[in-house]
């Protein structure tokens, strides 16, 4: 009987996570003036993919946005990985002279941080980095509680096989490459999933350091677009100064939306289930306890 409850919950639950995306799916292939007569609708009561049309009727921009993402997604998580292992392996050593005081120093980072005003004159004044791709990715590469995590993961590998492949000849690079590395796989791939899920989500950084319009993300160009077409919509009268009434009142806005999310979450969808069982393993046994 509890057993069926808690099943029951567990249900209740994914119900309303798995609801809501359903909707969203639906209402993105939804006519526009079925949305603005009845809603949004599971069923809607026309079927339409003006959304998708409106948002694709520039592919090479798209196409483009997406290939900028892409990139940071890769090449930041590839080398935010690599710093956080490094860095937590440094202060998991058991035999590092200056563990405790390093790994205070690093938790201290992340209670307090400088502003985005020093952040911003930073990055422009003294990194040369506006209109720059690295803008984007360098922020992002050393995040503090994930550096934790991971310390408390490598904590778990016996200190007794480290120093077994010293006294073998083994130098601390290889260790670490040949060794700890491969131990490290679930904790890896589940930050790596979180990585991945920022940098594919980054759309601030764009907007502070990015005036090039070839270098804009996915996410900083959906927020464009929203923004342009909410403005055409809600000043027609400053638009039809220019006699753009016609293309403003068959301008769709809620499907558009909807078609925006999809395009936006739909490729990070399909890289969750391959990561899902390392993500359950890794959050596990990388929780924090030390």
């Amino acid at each position: 009987m509890a057993r069926a409850i808690i099943n029951g919950i567990f249900a209740l639950i994914s119900l309303c996570m798995f609801l809501p995306f359903v909707l969203v799916i639906t209402s993105s292939l939804s006519a526009e003036q079925s949305i603005i007569a009845n809603g949004y609708q599971y069923i809607p009561e026309q079927w339409s993919t003006e959304g998708y049309a409106t948002v694709f009727k520039s592919p090479a921009i798209l196409l483009r946005a997406y290939g900028v993402t892409a990139f940071i997604t890769v090449a930041g998580t590839a080398l935010s990985l690599l710093l956080t292992a490094m860095t937590a392996y440094v202060l998991s050593r058991k035999d590092y002279k200056f563990g405790r005081l390093a790994t205070f120093y690093v938790f201290f980072t992340m209670l307090f941080s400088g502003g985005l005003v020093p952040f911003y004159i930073l990055m422009t004044q003294y990194l040369h980095l506006k209109d720059n791709i690295l803008a984007i990715i360098l922020p992002s590469l050393l995040n503090v509680f994930y550096v934790m995590i991971m310390r408390s993961y490598m904590l778990k590998i016996p200190f007794e096989m480290i120093e077994s492949a010293k006294m073998d000849g083994a130098g601390e690079f290889r260790i670490f490459f040949r060794m700890v590395l491969p131990l490290s796989t679930p904790g890896l791939a589940t930050l790596g999933l979180m990585i991945s899920f920022n940098y594919w989500n980054e759309w601030f950084n764009a907007l502070l350091f990015l005036e090039n319009q070839s270098l804009a993300p996915l996410q900083l160009l959906l927020q464009r677009m929203i923004r342009n077409i909410e403005f055409l919509t809600s000043n027609s009268d400053f638009v039809s100064q220019f006699g753009m009434e016609v293309a403003i009142a068959d301008l769709p806005k809620y499907n558009v939306r909807m078609a925006m999310a999809i395009l936006a979450a739909g490729p990070m969808m399909f890289v969750f289930p391959f990561f899902q069982r390392y993500f359950v393993a890794g959050l596990t046994i990388g929780s924090l306890k030390g």
